[in-house]
């Protein structure tokens, strides 16, 4: 996943968001109002009172919140994509950070899946050999105290091995054998 901050984020957001249509007055004065309530640590009064004045333009004003917002700094950003995902779902879920981080998902997906096809096989690798091991143990103990320990390896057989499991198992399997 891409180490992208939420400062980055409205960097790449802010020509989208500004963009015209893109956020209604109504919209825009919520997440202003939103920033300034809930968090007066963002925007004061006096802040919220200028980038909702009714004489500035739209643009000019929600360009003058976002730079605000980048200069105050990571968790005010955060906060901002907050109320916009409170205020305007819909817009929220086309912003082009957000497709650049679908996306950069999408292809570690891609990459990873090629190691999950190999998973089952493993996992029946795995479990073949722990059951090998325990019937190889279980039927020819190398001394009469060697039922106690199969016993012991027998109860994990159940058990839907992990990769974890296997790992300890394995290393358990491998100090009863030392002794052959």
């Amino acid at each position: 996943m891409t180490d992208q901050t939420y400062c980055d984020r409205l960097v790449q957001d802010t020509p989208f968001l500004t963009g015209h249509g893109r956020l209604s007055e109504q919209q825009v004065d919520r997440i202003i109002l939103q920033l300034n309530r809930y968090y007066p640590q963002i925007l004061t009064n006096k802040e919220a009172e200028k980038f909702r004045n009714p004489k500035a333009s739209l643009r000019v004003r929600l360009c003058d919140l976002l730079s605000h917002l980048q200069r105050s700094g990571e968790r005010d950003c955060q906060e901002f994509y907050r109320a916009l995902y409170i205020h305007a779902q819909p817009l929220h879920s086309r912003l082009p950070s957000r497709h650049a981080l679908q996306n950069s998902d999408c292809t570690e997906l891609d990459s990873g899946s090629q190691s999950g096809e190999l998973r089952p096989m493993s996992f029946l690798a795995g479990l073949g050999l722990a059951v090998g091991l325990a019937l190889l143990l279980y039927c020819y103990p190398p001394d009469p105290k060697g039922l106690p320990g199969t016993r012991r390896v027998l109860g994990f057989s159940p058990v839907i091995i992990d990769r974890h499991v296997s790992r300890y198992l394995l290393a358990f399997l491998a100090d009863d054998l030392g002794g052959l």
